[in-house]
């Protein structure tokens, strides 16, 4: 909940990850940070690139708001890997088409990396595998023109229009979603956060 007497900062404007934090009764507030979000090389691993990229998210965040209002900031990153390719948010159409066409009928992983930031850090990783029933193209062009897939990693929502092409889930649905609540909640109460006062 966007809060008067948040306990964090979020640094992300994704209302995927608000509503998250909402729907776990987390009070906080929304920044904006601007980090180069591109892969250092085909030699970094999905796990390793989602973490760094959460963790330079929230360090940007806590250097925005350590002078005036201190609190911790949390940062995430979510990535959708198939064999060694990794796919972020489509570049357009045709990218989100490529991608959806090369998850149908496919089982692949999504990695969310969530980092903590004040005086300390802290990083969590979410880990789920996510199976595609196979997908028509006329689907995927159908999927596209309703304007889910344009800014999700993956080129799919797993909360909205795309949960019809899921045959199967293992793992976090709110990992998948973009905030694995698990990891975050584990953060806050090592960060000796007690968010629960909420509830």
């Amino acid at each position: 909940m966007q809060s008067d007497h948040p306990d964090i900062y979020l640094a992300s404007q994704s209302p995927r990850r608000e509503a998250l934090l909402r729907q776990a009764g987390i009070a906080f507030r929304q920044l904006q940070v601007a980090v180069d979000e591109s892969r250092r090389s085909e030699e970094e691993s999905p796990e390793v690139f989602v973490l760094r990229l959460a963790l330079e998210k929230a360090r940007a965040g806590w250097h925005q708001v350590r002078e005036r209002e201190p609190l911790p900031v949390l940062g995430a990153d979510t990535v959708v890997a198939l064999d060694d390719e990794l796919f972020g948010k489509p570049r357009d159409r045709d990218d989100a088409i490529a991608m959806l066409e090369r998850l149908s009928g496919e089982s692949h992983r999504v990695l969310t990396g969530v980092a903590l930031v004040d005086d300390r850090e802290a990083t969590r990783l979410s880990f789920s595998t996510v199976t595609f029933r196979p997908l028509s193209r006329a689907e995927v062009e159908c999927y596209w023109d309703t304007g889910e897939p344009a800014d999700k990693a993956g080129a799919y929502g797993i909360q909205g229009l795309g949960a019809v092409f899921i045959e199967h889930l293992e793992g976090s649905y709110s990992g998948v979603t973009g905030l694995p609540l698990f990891e975050v909640a584990d953060l806050l109460d090592e960060f000796g956060i007690d968010f629960r006062r909420h509830w």
